[in-house]
């Protein structure tokens, strides 16, 4: 069980093809802060490389992830 698994769960449930979510709002799904390397787009990086729990709950939800630079959000688009 990853401590992502309640982001995941929250954006299988999602209709919208396009969507934000604050750093405070993944924060509250999650039940923690985020890490101080998530103001990174590499952290964000959707590409298979490494382990990297993170990615595995918005690729498995069927999304991918891009950070909204300086605003502390993230856009997620449905992966066609």
């Amino acid at each position: 069980m990853s401590i992502y698994d309640p982001l995941r769960d929250y954006l299988r449930l999602q209709k919208l093809r396009e969507f934000e979510l604050a750093f405070l709002e993944i924060e509250k799904l999650i039940g923690r802060r985020l890490p101080k390397s998530a103001d990174r787009p590499q952290w964000w990086a959707n590409q298979k490389d490494g382990l990297r729990p993170q990615r595995d709950a918005w690729r498995d939800a069927g999304y991918d992830a891009f950070l909204i630079k300086g605003r502390d959000r993230v856009r997620f688009c449905r992966v066609s």
